[in-house]
């Protein structure tokens, strides 16, 4: 792929693309696989006053302004609270396509959320090369992650109690959660790894459970995926649980990214009997009472799991706690203003042995 090869420098590169190891001058050529993960580079057609950053390789959120010359990576998204859209079936340059999420993704917006405004428009520019035979200047298009999701991925977790964190929607406080949990269990002393089993490629939630005090952390977008699904969910679920206990960490946390009923694979993961018998505990986040009452009832009907805890912001305050607590008979604690208590009761729940904290 060397016809209408050309060098590009460009002024942000999108943490999805993070594997490619990419530098600001990079190779582009005009033959673009219109494929999940693929590299591309794009110029920036529109400015926007709310939504308007990106998240980069270095972790650091950086204002998106007109004219910038960006990468990312082609990918679908179908998010509640934020864009939905797809990959166009052919991509070339000059098509003009929009940023789907602050990580990166590019495609075809086919529905917006108000809060957000319109998405950035992107001209694309071309298809970002990488030369993996050495001596030779043979491009070939880029894609995300470290290597290819094998889907025939088996699961051995060496006995290492695991606490996934599912929510009844984005935005219900799963990651806080899960920070909450990951503190509280290194300032007892435990060794924590974490990922994110599902969602839309951004690295935002795992660097703040590293933050936290994981020592280890995993994402799918790490396995070539942009937006998972419920073809490729369990997979990716069986893999970072596998490579993480391999590790022998103590505890492993990780979230399940969107809702029970999202279309990120959530339930597709749940329904295994593999991966529900790995699980040790689940906890269970919930925007507010109704939604507390609906996730319960899924996990315990659909699944036959019993969560160990509720949290989220239907716990924000008592009222919803003792809702919780009285009416569906599962312990409810805040993230935020009582997270101690939300790691000790897990912790007990897993029947992990722990110090006093400092």
């Amino acid at each position: 792929m060397s016809n209408g090869m050309r060098s590009v420098v460009v002024d942000k590169i999108a943490s999805v693309a993070q594997a490619c190891g990419l530098s600001r001058e990079v190779r582009i050529a005009p033959e673009i696989p219109a494929e999940e993960g693929v590299v591309i580079v794009v110029e920036v057609l529109t400015n926007k006053s709310t939504y308007n950053t990106l998240e980069l390789t270095s972790g650091r959120m950086a204002k998106v302004r007109k004219g910038d010359i960006v990468v990312g990576a082609l990918g679908h998204r179908k998010a509640l609270f934020g864009y939905s859209g797809h990959i166009p079936p052919t991509v070339k340059p000059g098509d003009v396509i929009q940023m789907l999420n602050i990580g990166g993704v590019l495609g075809a917006c086919d529905s917006i959320n108000p809060d957000k405004g319109q998405p950035f428009d992107c001209r694309v520019l071309g298809v970002v090369l990488r030369f993996p035979y050495l001596g030779e200047r043979i491009g070939v298009p880029a894609r995300v992650g470290i290597r290819p999701l094998d889907q025939a991925a088996a699961l051995e977790t060496r006995a290492v109690p695991v606490v996934a964190l599912a929510g009844t929607c984005m935005e219900a406080g799963k990651t806080a959660a899960a920070c909450a949990m990951i503190s509280r269990m290194r300032h007892r002393g435990l060794t924590v790894d974490a990922f994110k089993a599902t969602g839309v490629s951004l690295r935002r939630d795992i660097m703040a459970m590293e933050d936290a005090g994981a020592r280890r952390s995993a994402i799918f977008t790490d396995f070539g995926v942009v937006t998972t699904t419920r073809h490729n969910g369990p997979a990716l679920t069986r893999t970072m649980l596998t490579e993480l206990s391999a590790g022998r960490p103590e505890v492993i946390v990780f979230e399940l990214g969107d809702g029970i009923l999202g279309t990120y694979g959530v339930d597709a993961i749940l329904e295994c009997p593999d991966i529900r018998s790995a699980l040790t505990a689940v906890v269970l986040s919930a925007n507010d009472p109704v939604a507390a009452w609906g996730g319960v009832k899924l996990l315990r009907e659909r699944f036959g799991i019993e969560p160990c805890v509720v949290t989220g912001p239907a716990t924000d305050n008592q009222v919803g706690i003792d809702l919780i607590t009285e009416q569906l008979k599962v312990p409810a604690f805040n993230a935020i203003s009582d997270g101690a208590s939300l790691g000790d009761h897990v912790m007990k729940a897993v029947g992990l042995a722990a110090g006093s904290p400092p």
